[in-house]
């Protein structure tokens, strides 16, 4: 799985250590869930939402030639 789970406190904080983070990435919050996935080199990268929530997360990678 890519996605890792971010731990959402009892007070509905989210505290996140930036500096534990791959430099590039992305957190996603939907449905009171926060998940962080690194960003390929070369990718597209797809959130697919239906209702206002984020039902799935898509890649397609490439490499350049």
């Amino acid at each position: 799985m890519r996605m890792k789970n971010l731990e959402i406190n009892c007070d509905g904080l989210l505290e996140v250590d930036i500096m534990k983070l791959p430099e590039n990435c992305v957190i996603i919050l939907s449905g009171g869930k926060a998940k962080v996935s690194e960003l390929p080199a070369f990718a597209e990268t797809k959130i697919v939402t239906q209702q206002g929530r984020v039902k799935r997360v898509k890649w397609d990678e490439g490499e350049e030639f």
